[in-house]
C-alpha cells in the first residue's frame, strides 16, 4: 500500500497539468490560440522531426561503421561518440551562437579579411530552426548510436551470410537484412531524441526558435497566467504521448529470432580498404569534434581566458547548490528505487507492474511542465494552509512549500525517477529469487533480507544509478529555473543568465564543470558496453 502512495504522489504533477485543460483561462489561451499558439506547435513539430530524423542518420551510420567494419581509431570512435551526451544542449548552442553570429569571430574575420559588408556575402545562421536542429542532433545521436550498435553487435552471422550468398552486397545486406532487424532498437532511441528536443528550454531559447517550452515560460512568468501555462504544459504532453505512439506503431509488434538455440555466431567485422577506412574515420569522427570537443575545447579556451568574475566564495556557492541538490536527488531516488523495486519483488502482478511503468512516465515529460505540475499543487495547499491559519489564529504562514529547496527535490524526484528506478531494477533482476528464500528460511524478514542480501548484491547497480542520477540534475535547467526558491542559483543557472546576456567567457567555467560531471555517466556507458 505505501508503495502505491509513493507513486500517487510522483504522478501527482502530472495530473495536475491534466487535470487544468478544461479550466477557464480567462481569455488567454484565446489570444494564444489566434496569435502564438500555431507558431508555437508548428516550430515544436518541425524541431523535433528535423532533430530525429539526422539524429538516426548519424546514429545508425556510426553504429553499422562501428559495429561492422574495422578501421583505424574504430576502438577509440566506440566510447568517444558516446561523449556528445555529456554536453547539454545550451552549452553548445551558447559556444556554436559565439562562434558563427555576425560579431563572431568567423564571420568578422571573413570581413576584416575580404573587406565585405553585410550584404557582400551569405552565411548560414546559426540563430534559427535549422540551426537548433543541427545542434541538437549533435548530442541526442548517441541515444541512436547506443541502441543501434548495440542491436547491430547483437545479430547472428549466418544471416548476413545468407543474404551474401543470394548474390547481396555488403550494403544492401545491410539494408535488407541488418537494419530491419535494428529497426525496434532504432525506434526507440528515436523516441528518447524526440522527448529530449521536445524538453529542451535552452538551446531553443538562446537561438530564438519559439516552441511550445518557451511558450510555456513566457505565458508563466510574462503573461502571469498560470492556467494558460498549465493548459501548454498539457498539449507538451499530448506532444509526448503522439511520440510514444508513432513509436509504437513503428515498432510494432515484431520480434526477432536471430541466433539457433543460442549457438549462432555475432556478425564479425571486415577489415576496409584505406580508402573506406578513411571515409569511415572521418563519418564517425565529425560528429565527435563537433558535438563535443570543439565545444569542450573553447570552453576550456575561455574559462582559461576569462573565467567566471565571481570565482572564489561566490562561485564556489553556485557549485556547492549544485552539488548537493544533486548529491541529494541522486540519494533520494536511489533509496526510492530500492523500494519501489522490492515492494515489486515481494508482491508482483499486473497492478503493481503497471505502476511502476506509470512511475517512469516522468521521464518523458520535459521540466519545464513539471515544474509547473508541481508548483501549482504546492501554492494551492500553501495558500490554504496559510487561509487557515489566518482565520483561526491570526497569523500567516506564508509560503511554506511553494519556492523551497523540498519543492526542488520533488520536481527533480518526478522527472528523474525512471532513470534511478530502471538501473535498480535491472539489478534486482540479477539476484535470484533462491536467495531470498534461502535467507527467509534462516528466518530472516522481509527488511532485513533487503538490507543483509540484497543491498550488498545491488551495490554497483546502485552507484551507477546515483551517477546518472547525479549528472543529469546538475545540468537540469528549466525545472530548476521555475521551482528554485528566490536567489537560489546553480551552475547551470549561472551559465544560463551569463550566456543569455552575452557573457560566454565568463559562463564557460560553469558551463564545462556542469560537462565535466557529464562524463562520468559516459564512462560508465562504454564499461559497460565492453562488457
Amino acid at each position: 500500500m505505501l508503495a502505491f502512495i509513493v507513486i500517487a504522489v510522483i504522478l501527482l504533477p502530472v495530473a495536475t497539468v491534466a487535470s487544468r485543460v478544461f479550466v477557464p483561462s480567462e481569455g488567454v489561451w484565446a489570444h494564444l490560440f489566434d496569435t502564438v499558439l500555431p507558431l508555437y506547435v508548428q516550430n515544436s513539430l518541425i524541431l523535433v522531426t528535423g532533430v530525429t530524423l539526422l539524429a538516426i542518420m548519424i546514429g545508425v551510420t556510426t553504429g553499422w561503421l562501428i559495429a561492422a567494419y574495422e578501421f583505424p581509431g574504430r576502438r577509440v570512435l566506440e566510447w568517444a561518440l558516446m561523449l556528445p551526451l555529456a554536453m547539454p544542449g545550451y552549452v553548445i548552442a551558447y559556444v556554436y551562437f559565439d562562434r558563427l553570429s555576425y560579431w563572431g569571430p568567423i564571420q568578422s574575420g571573413l570581413r576584416s579579411v575580404f573587406g565585405w559588408g553585410r550584404a557582400d556575402y551569405w552565411f548560414p545562421q546559426i540563430a534559427s530552426l535549422p540551426g537548433a536542429m543541427i545542434l541538437l542532433a549533435l548530442v541526442l545521436y548517441p541515444y541512436v548510436y547506443l541502441l543501434s550498435r548495440a542491436a547491430f553487435l547483437g545479430q547472428s552471422l549466418h544471416l548476413m551470410e545468407t543474404a551474401r550468398s543470394l548474390g547481396q552486397g555488403r550494403v544492401a545486406a545491410f539494408r535488407r537484412v541488418a537494419l530491419p532487424l535494428a529497426w525496434p532498437a532504432i525506434a526507440a532511441g528515436a523516441a528518447f531524441v524526440a522527448m529530449e528536443t521536445l524538453a529542451d528550454y535552452g538551446t531553443v531559447l538562446h537561438l530564438g526558435v519559439q516552441t511550445l517550452t518557451t511558450g510555456i515560460f513566457r505565458t508563466w512568468f510574462a503573461r502571469g497566467a498560470p492556467v494558460a501555462a498549465a493548459q501548454l504544459a498539457a498539449l507538451l504532453v499530448c506532444f509526448v504521448a503522439v511520440a510514444f505512439l508513432v513509436e509504437r506503431m513503428v515498432r510494432g509488434d515484431r520480434r526477432f529470432a536471430s541466433n539457433a538455440g543460442g549457438r549462432a555466431r555475432m556478425m564479425g567485422r571486415v577489415r576496409l580498404k584505406p580508402g573506406y577506412a578513411i571515409l569511415a574515420m572521418v563519418a564517425c569522427s565529425l560528429p565527435v569534434v563537433l558535438g563535443f570537443v570543439f565545444p569542450a575545447a573553447e570552453l576550456l579556451r575561455l574559462s582559461l581566458i576569462a573565467g567566471d568574475p565571481l570565482w572564489g566564495a561566490r562561485f564556489f556557492a553556485f557549485a556547492q547548490n549544485s552539488l548537493v541538490m544533486a548529491g541529494g536527488a541522486a540519494i533520494l531516488l536511489v533509496c526510492i528505487a530500492v523500494f519501489l523495486s522490492y515492494a515489486q519483488r515481494l508482491q508482483g502482478g499486473p497492478v503493481i507492474d503497471s505502476a511502476m511503468q506509470a512511475a517512469s512516465f516522468g521521464y518523458a515529460i520535459p521540466g519545464a511542465v513539471i515544474a509547473i505540475g508541481v508548483l501549482i499543487p504546492l501554492a494551492t495547499f500553501d495558500n490554504a494552509l496559510d487561509a487557515f491559519m489566518r482565520a483561526r489564529f491570526g497569523i500567516s504562514t506564508g509560503l511554506l512549500l511553494t519556492g523551497s529547496i523540498a519543492a526542488l527535490m520533488f520536481a527533480y524526484t518526478v522527472r528523474y525517477l525512471a532513470v534511478a528506478l530502471k538501473t535498480v531494477q535491472a539489478s534486482f533482476t540479477r539476484v535470484p529469487r533462491s536467495m531470498d528464500e534461502a535467507a527467509r528460511n534462516l528466518g530472516a524478514g522481509s527488511v532485513r533480507v533487503l538490507w543483509r542480501v540484497h543491498l550488498p548484491l545491488l551495490r554497483p547497480g546502485l552507484l551507477t544509478a546515483a551517477i546518472f542520477v547525479f549528472a543529469d540534475v546538475m545540468k537540469e535547467l528549466p525545472a530548476t529555473l521555475i521551482v528554485r526558491p528566490f536567489n537560489f542559483d546553480t551552475l547551470a543557472i549561472r551559465t544560463f543568465r551569463l550566456a543569455s546576456d552575452g557573457r560566454l567567457e565568463e559562463a564557460a567555467t560553469s558551463a564545462l564543470l556542469i560537462v565535466a560531471v557529464g562524463i562520468l555517466p559516459v564512462i560508465i556507458l562504454s564499461r559497460a558496453m565492453n562488457r
